[in-house]
């Protein structure tokens, strides 16, 4: 099958004004588009802006600097989970990413909680993503869950492995509450990329794109890109493919590559 295909406009697009990458995304076959943070954007000019181009919002992050794990933050994680649904009501985004941490500048895991048993980060957690699968089921927003790299980009987070997130929402049971499987970050912790698909496909809400080493477009690393996105459809995943990537040279030739896989 022919996935729709998203890219993230905060390091793709970078040579241009942020507005102005709707558009050139459209132009360059894009279905979708996404970003990191909603806070501090104009939100009127940015559904403004994705309406001008004909292009539709894919998601950006929900969950900010507030941590899942961390039992004391659940009203503020929730509080502002609310005020992001809002904001992706607003600009017409269909998705929100959370992750188990909250994630500072560049990325930064502001607390891995050491102090805290994994029996209370696991509680807290699931506790937690219960309120948020009932919010999602309101809103008609789909919420996705993100495993993330400890190696290279963010070290101390929790969840970190595609099975326990996958498990967690396959005992939670929403249809609203998915898994965000980031193939980048998958490979630089757990590797085996065809067998964790073909085991938990089914609980992925959306997927990530980018090679290892470095970020950078399909090709320019060690995975076989080709073989992942046919144990996708074998999988039965339907949703969208997102290129979440630093371009190695530029934006146009990260679209050359991503256009031919």
């Amino acid at each position: 099958m022919k996935f729709l295909k998203s890219v993230c406009i905060e390091p793709m697009y970078w040579e241009l004004p942020f507005l102005d990458r709707f558009r050139a995304a459209r132009e360059d076959g894009f279905d979708f588009v996404e970003f990191w943070s909603w806070t501090g954007r104009d939100l009127d000019a940015v559904k403004s802006a994705a309406e001008r181009a004909g292009i539709r919002i894919a998601g950006f992050n929900g969950d900010a600097e507030l941590s899942l794990i961390d039992p004391a933050q659940r009203e503020a994680y929730l509080a502002f989970l609310r005020e992001s649904i809002a904001a992706a009501r607003k600009v017409g985004a269909r998705s929100l990413t959370i992750h188990s941490n909250g994630l500072g500048e560049g990325g930064t895991v502001i607390n891995s909680y050491p102090e805290l048993s994994d029996t209370v980060k696991l509680c807290a957690m699931f506790h937690t993503l219960l309120e948020c699968a009932r919010i999602a089921e309101e809103s008609g927003v789909q919420i996705n869950l993100e495993p993330l790299n400890t190696s290279v980009d963010h070290v101390g987070n929790y969840l970190r492995t595609t099975q326990m997130a996958a498990e967690m929402i396959r005992l939670i049971g929403s249809p609203m509450l998915g898994v965000l499987y980031d193939v980048y970050h998958m490979q630089l912790n757990e590797g085996s990329l065809c067998e964790h698909i073909l085991a938990h496909g089914r609980q992925f809400g959306h997927v990530h794109i980018a090679d290892v080493p470095g970020r950078h477009e399909p090709g320019t690393g060690e995975i076989n890109y080709p073989k992942v996105i046919s144990c996708l459809e074998e999988a039965g995943y339907t949703g969208l493919v997102g290129f979440e990537l630093i371009p190695r040279a530029s934006t146009a030739e990260a679209v050359k590559a991503i256009m031919r896989l």
